[in-house]
């Protein structure tokens, strides 16, 4: 709370580029939309690039750790003004900046009413800030998971609060080893998102445990600490930013691996849909997948977006969510 409600006071007070590595190309319809945002929101905002996952009309989404408010806001007009973003955040400070500029982006996106609400309170303790079981469509969060001592109350609280199909899509940094005490313990590194990275292969062992699919890597990039005394300290353990997106698939929705067809038209990505790192869907193509894959399909958003053959039946997906 004191690193980033006092301590810093813009992005370029941040001292390694681990809250400043971009994930993918900015599309047009992004740009347009990060240009909207008030600029105080902008200058007080520190997270991994952008975590914006693809087909968001109409969807209800929670960010984790949400700052400034610049992610909700960019996220407020793309899900549209039929669709509802929450952000909650530990630091009041960057609540307030949040909450101060509400009416203001309301009227430049031309909505009647708001269509974003933001609160103080620990993403570790969801339902003290009254969100129900069930209420969200996607969970984000970009570079924040690191900070909270107890991920797997994260990830559990994530997936409480998500509907059965429901995404988490989040950025974060991860370590190639589980760090030491003294790393853990400095001030300056875990302000920065190093000392409190996760070990990347507990992500998976937590997200079986909680619920979730397996992790689907989107991107990665390697961090560069940039700090002589802070090199030092990290000695050999490495660190990356990477974005995952772990789905809340239904209990008996696996049916085995299955065919599927992208049918396009997801805004943005209306002829190929760069899913993660192992599968890109390009309109019109059959694609194999693995019954993981098949059932994320099948029980989610995307669903009425594809064509999907498992288990030798020809029927097409049911409707998505939203």
């Amino acid at each position: 709370q004191d690193y980033y409600g006092k301590e810093l006071q813009k992005s370029e007070d941040l001292k390694t580029n681990a809250c400043l590595t971009s994930a993918r190309p900015i599309s047009k319809l992004v740009r347009d939309a990060l240009e909207r945002i008030h600029e105080e929101v902008v200058a007080r905002y520190y997270g991994c690039g952008l975590v914006i996952p693809e087909c968001l009309s109409s969807c209800r989404i929670l960010d984790l750790g949400s700052g400034s408010g610049r992610d909700c806001y960019l996220l407020s007009q793309l899900v549209g003004e039929q669709g509802h973003v929450t952000g909650i955040d530990m630091t009041e400070g960057q609540v307030e900046v949040a909450k101060k500029h509400i009416a203001y982006h309301m009227e430049k996106f031309g909505y009647r009413k708001p269509n974003v609400e933001f609160f103080q309170g620990y993403m570790e303790k969801l339902g003290d800030a009254g969100l129900a079981d069930g209420s969200y469509d996607i969970v984000i969060s970009n570079c924040v998971i690191n900070l909270a001592p107890d991920k797997r109350a994260v990830l559990r609280e994530a997936f409480r609060v998500l509907k059965p199909g429901g995404e988490m899509y989040f950025s974060d940094v991860y370590a190639s080893q589980r760090l030491s005490e003294t790393i853990r313990k400095h001030r300056v590194l875990w302000g920065e998102c190093l000392a409190g990275a996760l070990y990347w292969r507990d992500l998976y062992s937590i997200a079986e445990e909680v619920g979730f699919s397996p992790p689907c890597l989107v991107t990665a990039s390697p961090i560069t600490v940039g700090d002589k005394e802070l090199e030092r300290i990290v000695g050999d353990c490495r660190f990356v930013s990477a974005t995952f997106r772990l789905f809340k698939v239904p209990a008996g929705s696996r049916t085995g691996p299955g065919r599927v067809t992208y049918n396009g038209g997801i805004v943005g990505h209306e002829r190929e849909l760069v899913f993660d790192a192992n599968f890109t869907f390009k309109e019109g193509e059959v694609v194999d997948v693995d019954a993981e894959m098949a059932a994320i399909l099948q029980s989610s958003r995307f669903a009425e977006k594809f064509l999907i053959q498992t288990g030798g039946a020809n029927a097409a997906a049911p409707q998505g969510c939203c």
